[in-house]
């Protein structure tokens, strides 16, 4: 056989070329300059680039709907938090950090007068606090009426849960609280009542289960039993006042886009006499029922004769009749005794027949 000699190449096997391998890796990486390192930040580093305290930066996270976020590697640590650097980039531009940082300096005026036991001037700065609007963030997370209805079970739950709290200081409820998620829950009740909504109802040991199917998309929520409610001291409720303050923003406007899809007004005006009376829904139901005719509509043009007035009012007259029988019936005098009861059935018995033997003979 033919021997090939090594490092030389065969005459008959095809030219091959040979590249010449080429450094491919380019530039090192660094650690810390790309991925997980770069992506995330722990919650002590957003608090430095927003300087903000922790309640504040809570606050403006549930506000924003911002939440923390679970790398894959956690570098800084195994316990700690961490939210992506896109989201606090965000926050950066959100005009209710100003709005924060103003009330915190406006706070300390107040505490610095009552250091001083300048108790009228800390009155005074008290109820010149300065506040803040949540209306810029329902549209921002909520571009579409849509998008609010199929997010709607939570702040229903919460409000209706809030309705049924005693006004606390302690625990951060204060009344005013209270009487918003009252009022917002008897006006989604009246809305789901006016327009025969309700679908499904469950009562369970929670409380009582409602599904209403509003304009084709199905909500669902919980409403506590009309018991005294425990409260643990457990839960921190400055968390939910503060998912409060939020749904109480968005179930406004949701309300009055659905009162004004009917022609209604909004908000209704509460009956004093039936609120007083803890009627509860029948306190807006009167305002809807009395501006359903034309007064409340939002066209403007003249009410209409209400087609059903002469019905209610015969109703009325047939139930004063009933009354006024019922009323005869009772002062009638009643026999005592069953047995003077048959026997004077008896003695009208004979008397009717002895009339009757009278009539025939004459």
């Amino acid at each position: 056989g033919r021997r090939l000699h090594l490092g030389k190449r065969d005459s008959r096997e095809p030219f091959r070329q040979h590249r010449t391998s080429q450094n491919t890796m380019g530039k090192k990486q660094k650690a810390g300059e790309k991925g997980n390192a770069v992506n995330y930040t722990t919650r002590n580093q957003a608090l430095k680039k927003l300087q903000l305290r922790l309640a504040q930066f809570r606050r403006l996270c549930i506000l924003k709907g911002i939440h923390p976020r679970e790398p894959k590697k956690k570098r800084q640590g195994q316990n700690k938090t961490y939210y992506h650097v896109k989201d606090i980039n965000f926050l950066l531009h959100e005009p209710l950090l100003d709005r924060f940082r103003e009330i915190r300096a406006y706070d300390k005026k107040v505490t610095k007068a009552k250091a001083k036991k300048q108790h009228e001037l800390a009155q005074r700065l008290q109820k010149r606090r300065p506040g803040y609007q949540l209306d810029h963030l329902v549209k921002e997370r909520y571009p579409s009426f849509t998008d609010a209805l199929r997010d709607l079970d939570d702040p229903l739950t919460l409000v209706h849960l809030f309705a049924s709290l005693p006004a606390e200081k302690t625990r951060h409820i204060s009344r005013k609280l209270v009487d918003g998620a009252r009022r917002l829950s008897l006006e989604f009740q009246a809305y789901v009542t006016r327009t025969n909504s309700l679908r499904k109802s469950f009562v369970s040991v929670k409380g009582i289960y409602y599904q209403a199917e509003i304009m084709g998309q199905t909500v669902t929520w919980i409403t506590p039993h009309a018991l005294s409610q425990h409260m643990p001291d457990d839960v921190d409720y400055r968390v939910m006042v503060t998912f409060l303050e939020f749904y109480e923003t968005m179930l406004e406007f949701v309300c009055f886009k659905l009162y004004h899809s009917l022609g209604l007004k909004y908000p209704p005006t509460l009956d004093s006499k039936g609120d007083s009376a803890a009627t509860g829904l029948m306190a807006v139901m009167h305002d809807i029922a009395s501006h359903a005719g034309g007064v409340g509509l939002l066209s403007t043009a003249a009410p209409e004769a209400d087609p059903t007035s002469a019905s209610v009012q015969a109703s009325k007259d047939r139930l004063g009749s009933l009354a006024a029988k019922l009323g005869d019936l009772s002062e009638a005098p009643a026999p005592k005794d069953p047995a003077d009861a048959d026997e004077a059935r008896d003695v009208a018995d004979a008397d009717e027949a002895e009339e009757a033997e009278v009539g025939a003979l004459m």
